[in-house]
């Protein structure tokens, strides 16, 4: 299908009334620009209108093969001065990277001249060559005969080995018995009878060893007949499948505001990882952007929201707006917005400036605090300042680690500091242990129709975009929640929740994720929307003291 060269897109209505951004949008944490939710609603309704493809995002019913998808606005001011915007989308929609009014990706690599599609049939042949080699039912009998071979191997060299142990300790008794009974000459020769049966028995484990290692070898020798022309295909695949990748990578070029190119791979070299994770360069930003500079166009600010049903892994509400990809776009943007003036990283703002932190209890060895949202426990990466630091400065004879258990940074409630290395490790050990019983109040956006339930859902983190948490059955770590309903109002429903775990992020994943309770909590500027903080607050706390072992309880309200 061919596009028109311009994907330049006007607004439908007068935007005299709006102000231009001063800065462009820092792209892992903002709130989008007025002009950037005019252009995503003008989208969003050709997304609902548009009849050219088809696509299941999930909205009509169909969920099982629904797939929805991230898609980004740019406002851009064009060479005749006009504001308007670009529209992309991530990844491919309806099987296709080509889409009217969207802009192209940077590299096709679904052309059907591209060396891409080419080297996929490549592979694609030995992955089938690959299939019927292992279909061949030889190669199950064969192995199934090696793995009884080494089977009878292993019980007749272990019934051996028992004999030997038996047969040792009834010499060592004879010889013991002959020693006080019989005469010196007699005494030699049992010895010498004792030592030709010890030699017998460690002759018979070397015969049993060479017999069965002749057996095992044949077997080995039998499966490898079929399974070395399997080895030699993946090996090939391998090799096939890293050139190709490499190949693909060098054609992945970012244009930036100097017109300066650079490929994935001059991009990552420098990264944790050093490789370009799959899909980097498919997101709408870096899309977006290439375009822009491509056809000299000024980009003013961009949105990315959300259109379709969440993926089963990651939370993504419909027509939420979300921050770009740590993992995968950003040492793609950092270049490509090099020498563009950007709104401040709020990320590097200390969000604890003018908090105090309320003691609730004190004592020789131990605090508790009412920690305010919005302040972190230990110093981040950017930023000192935390519960940690001011405890320290407080408390300057306390010692060991201090802080017991944390609270994320948007959370606020309840924490146990500890002001001795004994108090610590006990009080420590109390939380590992599970014993301590601890309760969370929140107020979720939206109406739970149920009173009560328990959610369990593995997590771990999002290695492309931290401090993102996924729900993953194969590698996520146990998480637990217990939760009550306590009112509900103004479409909304306050709960208490009860962790079992104590997983990162555990409690607003587990609010908003699908099979959760799909409600993201009030404020979750992850998982949900942002508001003015997240509405979720640690209000009690039941453990042991650490030297006196006494039950103490604290309580604190929240101020939602």
């Amino acid at each position: 299908m061919s596009l028109p060269e311009n994907l330049f897109t006007p607004f439908k209505q007068k935007i005299d009334s709006y102000a231009l951004p001063d800065r462009f949008t820092f792209p892992f944490y903002y709130q989008p620009h007025d002009l950037c939710v005019l252009a995503s609603t003008q989208l969003q309704q050709h997304l609902k209108t548009q009849t050219q493809w088809q696509h299941n995002f999930g909205l009509e019913g169909d969920t099982e093969t629904a797939i929805g998808k991230m898609f980004g606005v740019l406002l851009v001011q064009n060479k005749h001065n006009e504001i308007g915007y670009l529209a992309a989308f991530s990844g491919k929609i309806a099987d296709k990277n080509h889409l009217p009014n969207f802009v192209p990706p940077v590299f096709d690599m679904l052309a059907e001249d591209s060396f891409f599609i080419a080297g996929q049939s490549d592979i694609k042949q030995i992955n089938q060559q690959i299939k019927t080699l292992e279909n061949n039912p030889d190669i199950a009998i064969l192995a199934a005969d090696l793995s009884a071979e080494q089977d009878a191997c292993a019980e007749q060299i272990k019934a051996h080995r028992t004999s030997m142990i038996l047969g040792r300790k009834d010499r060592k008794q004879r010889r013991l018995v002959a020693e006080t009974e019989l005469s010196s000459d007699d005494f030699v020769q049992i010895k010498l009878q004792l030592g030709k049966e010890s030699i017998k028995q460690k002759n018979q484990l070397r015969d049993l060893n060479i017999h069965w290692d002749d057996r095992i070898g044949s077997a080995q020798q039998n499966l490898h007949h079929l399974t070395d022309e399997i080895a030699v295909l993946k090996q090939q695949r391998k090799e096939l499948s890293t050139c190709l990748q490499q190949k693909l990578f060098d054609q992945y070029k970012f244009l930036n505001k100097y017109g300066v190119e650079k490929n994935l791979c001059d991009l990552f070299k420098d990264t944790l990882q050093q490789v370009p994770p799959a899909g980097a360069g498919e997101c709408a930003a870096p899309k977006l952007l290439h375009y822009a500079f491509k056809n000299e166009m000024k980009p003013l600010a961009m949105a990315e929201f959300w259109w379709g049903q969440s993926p089963k892994s990651a939370i993504r509400q419909h027509l939420n707006f979300y921050a770009a990809c740590q993992g995968k776009c950003q040492p793609i943007l950092s270049h490509m917005l090099e020498g563009i003036e950007l709104d401040e990283n709020p990320l590097l703002i200390n969000p604890a400036v003018g908090k105090t932190i309320d003691i609730v209890y004190e004592d020789k060895v131990m605090l508790v605090i009412n920690k305010p949202a919005e302040f972190l426990s230990v110093p981040g990466k950017n930023i000192e300042d935390s519960v940690y630091l001011r405890i320290k400065q407080s408390y300057p004879t306390a010692t060991g680690p201090l802080i017991v258990h944390r609270l994320d940074m948007s959370t606020s409630g309840l924490m146990v500091i500890a002001l001795s290395k004994q108090a610590h490790k006990n009080l420590q050990k109390q939380f590992i242990n599970r014993t301590v019983k601890k309760r969370y109040v929140a107020l979720l956006d939206g109406l739970l129709t149920a009173e009560e339930g328990l959610i369990e859902l593995p997590l771990r983190v999002d290695l492309d975009d931290r401090p993102r948490q996924l729900v993953c059955y194969q590698y996520g770590k146990s998480a637990k929640t217990k939760w009550q309903v306590l009112e509900r109002k103004n479409n909304q429903t306050k709960v208490y929740f009860l962790p079992i775990t104590g997983r990162t992020h555990q409690l607003r994943v587990h609010s908003a994720h699908v099979k959760g309770l799909d409600t993201p909590i009030v404020g979750d500027d992850l998982y949900g929307k942002k508001a003015v903080r997240l509405h979720l607050h640690a209000e009690f706390l039941q453990l042991n003291h650490p030297v006196t072992r006494e039950v103490m309880q604290f309580q604190t309200e929240a101020e939602f």
